[in-house]
Parts: C-alpha cells; sequence; structure tokens
C-alpha cells in the first residue's frame, strides 16, 4: 500500500495551522475581553511556537500512519480527532458571531487533507470508529493545551 493520506493530512494541517497561528492571538484577545479572563491572552510569538509544538505531534502520527499502513491506532486517532477539529472551528464561529482563528482554511483546506486519510482508512479494510473520534478528542484537546502552556512558559509576554 502506498499511503499518501499520512501526507494529505500533514500538508492540509500545516496550511490550516499557518493561518490559525497568524490570527490566534486576536482570537485570543477577543476572548480575553469578553471574559475578564487576562491568562487567555497570547502573542504572536507564543502562538508560533504553539504552533510548531503541535506540528511535531501531528508528524509523528503522520510518520506513524504512513509507516503502519495507516493502522497505527495514534495515526487514526489523529486523523478522527482533525476531521472532527473542523466541526469546532465553525462552532466557534458561530457562538462568536464573528471569525475565528483556522475557520477560513477548516472546511476548503483541513476537511479535504482529513477525507483523504479517511478514504485511505476506509480502503484498508478498517473504517474508523466512534472509538477513534473519542480517542482523537482524548489526544488533541491535551496535546493543544500542553503546547499552549509550554509556549507560554518559554516564552514570556512582554
Amino acid at each position: 500500500m502506498n499511503a499518501r493520506g499520512p501526507a494529505h493530512l500533514f500538508v492540509a494541517w500545516a496550511i490550516h495551522d499557518v493561518e490559525e497561528a497568524m490570527a490566534f492571538p486576536s482570537t485570543c484577545d477577543s476572548l480575553a475581553d469578553t471574559t475578564g479572563i487576562e491568562a487567555l491572552r497570547l502573542d504572536q510569538r507564543q502562538s508560533w511556537l504553539a504552533v510548531g509544538l503541535m506540528g511535531t505531534i501531528v508528524a509523528l502520527a503522520c510518520r506513524r500512519g504512513k509507516t503502519s499502513n495507516v493502522r497505527s491506532r495514534f495515526y487514526r486517532a489523529m486523523v478522527a480527532g482533525l476531521h472532527a477539529h473542523v466541526g469546532t472551528h465553525l462552532l466557534a464561529s458561530l457562538l462568536q458571531r464573528r471569525y475565528t482563528a483556522g475557520v477560513a482554511t477548516a472546511l476548503p483546506v483541513m476537511l479535504p487533507g482529513a477525507e483523504s486519510a479517511l478514504r485511505e482508512i476506509r480502503d484498508s479494510g478498517e473504517p474508523l470508529r466512534a472509538k477513534d473520534y473519542v480517542a482523537g478528542a482524548a489526544l488533541l484537546v491535551p496535546a493543544a493545551l500542553a503546547c499552549q502552556l509550554l509556549a507560554r512558559v518559554l516564552i514570556r509576554r512582554r
């Protein structure tokens, strides 16, 4: 099997996260202004570092997907999590009634990348199941929070 889904997923994630990293500080500022929680603020350097850290995790999962012919549980969780992540961007923008970081590339870039990976997994004979989406949330939510926290610790706001 010549697995292309992992590469498609990583490229889509990278393009999507460039947009997300550029816009994330303004989205965080808006949330901080709305909630009064100053700790939500994030500067541009912290945003890029957090994206880079997360990129390492996504790259590792995609590499594992490639070497396992898309059968790795780590890769399957990543695919499911990033597929569901498209919906979280849409929901965030709907709830805030404004543009939020990542929403511009969620449908035209991230969704096709995730769909390519999903098709390849399905064609392998073991399509994603609900447990893969649960594993995806269990992987991505803590990973994203850890990357944000580490970026904040490593780069102090001025």
